[in-house]
């Protein structure tokens, strides 16, 4: 546990707001990356991040300080990205909207200095193709998929943030791990039969 966030926590519900800015600063990063990676909107993670924190300051009187904070308020976040896959499912499609553009997302901007040219666009190329991959999982896979691999949480953190048992998370991650595989080999196989004529 991190006694250092449990205590600003409680500082934050007596109403110091110097804490709850620290813990603003501590998470505003860590929640819109699992935001974005979730609804792949930067705007909705934007607005998901706002919302994370209103609901922790106004649900701190709940935070029981012998969990961790981190598992508490990435459940909070969570739970927030899930509503919203809900409430736009109906209109969600594979069309919908993407990022900027190529070039603009998370993985095109971590710098490389080693790496060819050519391998950083094979490289970028089988990033975006895996991402996509990922906004097609079902909704019950993609939550824990982003939470195990982009966020590095153990099966038991996801267990403490979804708050479901340890072997429903791991069934959920392997299922996850093997729609993805799937997918991505019915990716390979199209785009071998269907060579780009130059």
């Amino acid at each position: 546990m991190n006694f250092v966030e449990a205590r600003l926590a409680k500082l934050a519900r007596n109403g110091d707001r110097n804490a709850f800015a620290e813990l603003v600063e501590l998470y505003k990063d860590k929640i819109f990356h699992l935001a974005y990676r979730m609804l792949n909107n930067k705007q909705e993670a934007e607005d998901a991040v706002q919302e994370t924190f209103l609901r922790v300051y106004t649900n701190l009187h709940r935070y029981d300080e012998n969990q961790k904070f981190s598992t508490w308020i990435f459940r909070i976040g969570t739970n927030l990205c899930i509503d919203k896959l809900r409430r736009r499912k109906n209109t969600y499609s594979l069309d919908a909207e993407m990022p900027d553009g190529e070039g603009n997302d998370y993985y095109a901007m971590l710098p490389s200095h080693e790496d060819t040219p050519e391998k950083q666009v094979i490289v970028s190329e089988t990033q975006e193709q895996i991402r996509q991959a990922i906004e097609t999982l079902p909704e019950k896979y993609k939550s824990v998929v982003i939470l195990r691999y982009l966020h590095d949480m153990s099966l038991q953190e996801i267990s403490d943030v979804l708050d479901m048992p340890v072997t429903t998370i791991k069934t959920r991650v392997h299922r996850g791990r093997e729609y993805l595989r799937k997918r991505l080999e019915q990716e390979d196989q199209v785009g071998y039969t269907n060579p780009v004529h130059m």
